[in-house]
């Protein structure tokens, strides 16, 4: 493990788990890289609200956040019409809990996209009297018109761009599908902002697409979730809001430098959720390409690196890749490395130490394989394949039980009756609640950590 920090930056720590050793022949390298963040944002004594507090000053990086609240105004959100007032207070929720000195705007989204606050093209900086005059202006949101998500990105994309600051972060809410604008536009809209900025989108009710919502949080880094009663919002705004106002250094890159002749096969986030990062590279330099992470304050995440080596005799060894953290410089100089760690391969005609599966490894995989199935279990099911669904459902049941994922598990509990969690042998429900079934999804790629 490599840790390297300056003064007023959060320091980036980077640890290596692997079974380094191959059999005669072997040539697959399987590594869990945990990157560990301290010393800035949600648990780094800063104060999430109220007092103006500075970010740090990350060389290369200006200070500050801006953040964009798209809020769902289209005609399905007066169904009921508690759910469009209920979206009202979690915005006004979440512009109480901005930190002050931080940029921000409103956006209402129909078929188009519409600035809500403070207008001309502009955002405003957070204080009393402009959170004040914020939540005056959300009085005039009001349901009508139809739905493109591209629109509202882009709308966020632009105001966000305007803004000289470190951190740019969406809060994008929706309650139905994406009806309005033609899939390509929306994914062409996620191809054009993905890098700029992250966000983190809200399905509220049951009436909108679960994986529309999944693919906008998996394209811009943030999260996803469903809000099944519109009564939670207003607690799920403010801890969105919380987690942005915690970030405190944007575009962290994780760099795979990798010998002649080694391939990588994959790179995916694992923990907290999994995300595959491999079709994400870019070329960095010779052998060397860069996959974004996006922004971070105090926490820790976990990737798996996959790469496949060329074949080599025993008692020999190499450098299969060399993994750092980095800072890219805006102005195009060199960037600055935060931390580094190494995955090695080593050959021996030892077979236990060749065949012994690195716990860290295994339980990653088995999580990636989790959301995997349940997701095509699912799939099944809404086509009617009710054996495929039973057989993929009762796989998720098993690694769920297997791996501790204890939160997984009650959610699959709401899909299929569990007769057997240990063998994953279950049934179908014959009725499952839309709530239940949408959540399972949404939630699908949450993972749980190795238990020291």
């Amino acid at each position: 493990m490599a840790n390297f920090s300056k003064s007023n930056v959060p320091q980036f720590s980077v640890e290596v788990y692997q079974n380094e050793y191959l059999p005669e022949g072997g040539r697959e390298v399987n590594a869990i890289v945990t990157v560990t963040s301290t010393g800035g944002g949600t648990t780094g004594g800063v104060p999430l609200s109220g007092a103006a507090v500075p970010h740090p000053r990350v060389p290369g990086q200006a200070p500050g956040a801006a953040v964009v609240i798209m809020v769902d105004c289209s005609g399905s959100m007066d169904y009921p019409p508690t759910k469009m007032r209920n979206a009202r207070d979690a915005t006004a929720a979440a512009i109480d809990t901005l930190r002050d000195g931080t940029s921000f705007a409103v956006v209402g989204g129909t078929h188009v996209a519409k600035e809500v606050y403070p207008g001309n093209g502009r955002l405003a900086v957070a204080d009393s009297r402009t959170k004040a005059q914020a939540k005056e202006a959300l009085r005039a949101l009001s349901a009508g018109g139809g739905t493109a998500i591209g629109t509202w990105l882009r709308l966020a994309d632009r105001l966000l761009g305007a803004a000289d600051v470190n951190i740019r972060h969406g809060i994008l809410l929706t309650d139905g599908r994406n009806e309005h604008e033609a899939p390509e536009d929306l994914r062409a809209a996620l191809e054009s902002c993905a890098g700029r900025f992250t966000c983190d989108a809200r399905g509220v009710g049951t009436d909108w697409e679960v994986k529309e919502v999944t693919a906008i949080a998996s394209a811009l880094l943030g999260t996803a979730d469903i809000v099944a009663d519109p009564s939670g919002l207003a607690t799920d705004f403010t801890q969105m809001m919380e987690n942005a106002m915690g970030k405190e250094v944007a575009d962290v890159a994780l760099r795979l430098w990798t010998p002649v002749g080694v391939e990588i096969k994959f790179v995916k986030q694992v923990a907290p959720t999994v995300v595959d990062l491999t079709d994400r590279r870019t070329e960095a330099g010779p052998r060397a390409g860069d996959y974004p992470t996006g922004s971070w304050g105090d926490e820790s995440r976990d990737y798996h690196v996959c790469v496949q080596v060329p074949q080599a005799g025993i008692g020999q060894e190499m450098l299969a890749s060399r993994v750092s953290l980095v800072l890219p410089d805006p102005a195009g100089g060199a960037p600055q490395t935060l931390s580094q760690g190494l995955v090695r391969a080593v050959w021996t005609e030892d077979m236990v130490a060749s065949t012994s599966i690195n716990p860290q490894v295994a339980h990653y995989t088995g999580q990636a394989e989790l959301a995997q199935v349940i997701q095509q279990g699912l799939d099944a099911r809404k086509s009617g394949d009710f054996d495929g669904a039973t057989a993929k459902l009762g796989r998720a049941v098993q690694l769920a039980s297997v791996s501790g994922n204890e939160d997984t598990a009650k959610l699959l509990s709401k899909v299929v009756d569990v007769v057997d969690a240990a063998t994953g042998t279950v049934r179908l429900k014959a009725k499952v609640a839309d709530a239940d079934e949408m959540t399972l999804e949404t939630r699908s790629t949450k993972t749980v950590r190795v238990k020291k």
